[in-house]
């Protein structure tokens, strides 16, 4: 990760989402400081989509971990799983 990106790395949220076990999304992880720089850290490592929303971050940083996210993010939130879908996609395609 770029050193400038790190320095303004403030807050971060991780979710996880099962759809066979899940009804919404859940909070796995959130930090701030090192700690959310640590969590993309490992994303960035593990392949996992990034994206930055410092409004959902906010919101979603307010909810305990495992919790589901409320019904009113869903649609920011979806929005998010869309992206991490698509790019999933397109990497699975281009590795065949």
């Amino acid at each position: 990760m770029e050193k400038n990106i790190k320095d303004k790395i403030k807050k971060a949220v991780a979710l996880k989402y099962d759809r066979e076990k899940d009804t919404a999304p859940r909070v796995t992880a959130k930090g701030t400081g090192l700690i959310a720089e640590k969590i993309v850290e490992l994303a960035e490592k593990e392949g996992i989509p990034i994206t930055e929303d410092p409004d959902l971050v906010t919101a979603l940083a307010q909810l305990d971990f495992h919790d589901e996210i409320p019904p009113e993010l869903y649609r920011a939130v979806a929005e998010i799983l869309a992206f991490a879908y698509r790019i999933n996609s397109k990497m699975r395609n281009s590795n065949r």
